[in-house]
């Protein structure tokens, strides 16, 4: 049976096209008209962060929390959509400057293991069980600012609380090895998957692997996609591209780098990925030289780029792609993935 995709993306994927050097170049587009666009664009799924979902939510109480959440389920239903999962904000809270699990400030980790039960309980008024751990700023600029050690276990302490809060709830760890912090302490997939194991529930800990964080790590992301896949860990995934090791981009998936994203394309869909209702999840920005009645490009394209790509992996002769294996000739192979990534 071949798997029949399903695509998400949060609404921070349509943006004013500020960046650390400039200011916003587009308009503001409101939550209710971007989710409009949601179903023309092709995606049924919204991603969101707690605040996403519940704008100011430090400053509510939970009957406040819960009813904000509620009406926009009554939104996303109104709109034919689904919320694929919610993820805690901690990265911008003046309380979690120096890391919000791991900051060295005992108030500080209270605070966001307290959000995050806030975030689950918003994703249970969105019918959604995935929570997406974005470790952000859970690492250090300097090592002896840290205890590595003590790190972990403040990790596992959080994700258990999480774990405890609802019986059903599945935590998806988010990797990636630097950008907010210098140095994070948990860079990889397999760092994510052996942390998971080291909570009371490991079967309901598993992993978001996004594309670009792989390569700023110097890995291949479809290598981390195949050793999840393995673990079975693989919960989500953001799908984008990435120019080099440097700061996260955000690129339009398959536009650096076509035989990387096909091999994504690949090996999620020969293993099955999707299969159990899992999204592809895209998590891409609009350049900033787009105005605004074309800044959804990156969105529409993205999906088409992965569509077009699903394609060429399904009419690959796998017969002879195995001789050539067999064979041991990766020269003739290679020509082979080549040609059909060419259309020959």
């Amino acid at each position: 049976m071949k798997t029949d995709y399903r695509f998400s993306f949060g609404p921070w994927n349509i943006h004013e096209g500020q960046d650390p050097f400039g200011p916003p170049v587009r308009e503001t587009m409101t939550f209710a008209d971007k989710l409009k666009l949601f179903k023309p664009l092709g995606y049924e799924g919204v991603q969101f962060h707690d605040d996403d979902a519940v704008p100011e939510m430090n400053d509510l109480d939970s009957g406040a929390i819960n009813k904000q959440a509620s009406e926009l389920k009554a939104q996303l239903d109104g709109e034919g959509l689904v919320a694929e999962f919610v993820a805690p904000r901690l990265w911008e809270d003046d309380r979690t400057i120096d890391g919000g699990y791991t900051s060295n400030n005992a108030a500080s980790r209270t605070y966001s293991i307290e959000r995050s039960l806030k975030a689950i309980d918003i994703a249970n008024a969105l019918d959604t069980k995935l929570i997406v751990l974005w470790l952000a700023r859970e690492g250090t600029y300097i090592r002896e600012s840290k205890d590595s050690c003590q790190a972990v276990d403040q990790l596992v302490e959080a994700i258990n609380r999480m774990l405890a809060h609802d019986p059903e709830i599945r935590i998806a760890i988010e990797p990636k090895p630097n950008e907010p912090v210098d140095q994070a302490y948990i860079p990889t997939i397999g760092h994510a998957i052996a942390l998971g194991h080291l909570c009371s529930d490991p079967s309901r800990v598993g992993v978001n692997i996004e594309s670009a964080h792989a390569i700023l790590a110097g890995l291949d992301p479809s290598d981390e996609m195949g050793f999840a896949l393995a673990h079975k860990k693989l919960f989500t995934v953001h799908l984008n591209d990435q120019n080099g090791l440097k700061f996260d981009e955000d690129r339009t998936f398959g536009c650096i780098n076509l035989r990387r994203a096909f091999n994504q394309v690949r090996i999620l869909d020969k293993h099955g990925y999707g299969k159990k209702g899992e999204f592809i999840g895209l998590d891409i920005k609009a350049m900033r030289t787009q105005k605004l009645d074309v800044s959804t490009k990156h969105l529409a394209n993205s999906r088409t780029i992965f569509l077009a790509l699903l394609d060429v992996v399904r009419s690959l002769d796998e017969n002879r792609i195995n001789e050539l294996v067999v064979a041991r000739d990766y020269e003739e192979l290679d020509l082979l993935i080549v040609n059909a990534l060419m259309g020959r």
